[in-house]
This record gives C-alpha cells, structure tokens and sequence, in this order.
C-alpha cells in the first residue's frame, strides 16, 4: 500500500494538480482585492453607498429598526437575509466577468504568440526539398 502511494504521487499529474491548487489560491486572492477593493467601491458610488448585506426581513422575533443583520442574528430572531444572498450573487457575477476578461487576454496573448510562432518557422523554413531539385535541375539544364 505504501508503494502504490508513492507511485501515485511520484506520477506528474498529482504534481500539476499541485502547482494548480497553489496557482489557484494566489490567483483568487488577486481577483477577490479586484472585486473588494476596485470594483466594489465604484459600484457602491454608482448606487449611491447601498450596502445590501444588512437588508433582511424578520421571520420571528424582536428586533429593533436599524439594527445590523448580525446583531439581529445574534439576538436569536430568524431573519430572512436576502440582501447577503444579493451581494453573494452580485460578487459572483463581478468575479465570473473578470475571470472571463483575464481567460480571454490571455487566450489572445497566446494566439498571437502562436501565429508569431507559425510565421517565425516559416520565414525560416526556406525553400522546400521540391524547390530546390527544381532549381538544381535548372542550372544543370541551364549548363548543358
């Protein structure tokens, strides 16, 4: 048993499946201050400063007006918490897009790397095996 696990993680996809989740944990950190940091604050001056996490109905239980949406839990009401629900949907939506635009540069950024590539190898192909017989031929019936 002890073999086979280390012939599992000796195998190269457990290796990339590694660098993947490690990749992954930066790369979320990096879009999530995107959402918090840049895009939130511009979609809370359009709106106005509306902040829908604390907007909830109240199920059962006293609670007082404008009281925050934890103090409300806290006080042991059951509150329907649809402005949390909004802003988890919302953020979705802002990460989903974002991770769409970064998807889409970079697949742009390696086509174009590709078709560099492509006419690279083919500048410096030169002429064909074919090409050069029939040149060959030429000068030899150029000669004679």
């Amino acid at each position: 048993m002890i073999q086979e696990f280390k012939e599992f993680i000796a195998k190269g996809n457990v290796m990339d499946m590694a660098v993947g989740i490690i990749i992954g944990a930066a790369f979320t950190a990096i879009v999530t201050s995107l959402v918090d940091d840049l895009i939130n604050p511009i979609i809370g001056l359009v709106t106005g400063g509306v902040d829908f996490t604390n907007k909830y109905i109240i199920l059962s239980g006293e609670v007082a007006d404008g009281t925050s949406l934890a103090a409300a839990r806290e006080s042991g009401a059951a509150v329907f918490a649809y402005g949390s629900f909004l802003m988890a949907v919302l953020n979705f939506l802002i990460i989903a897009w974002v991770v769409f635009l970064l998807v889409k540069a970079v697949n742009r950024a390696k086509s174009a790397a590709e078709k560099e590539e492509a006419a690279a190898e083919e500048a410096s192909a030169g002429p064909s095996q074919e090409e050069l017989l029939a040149q060959i031929r030429d000068l030899l019936a150029a000669k004679g």
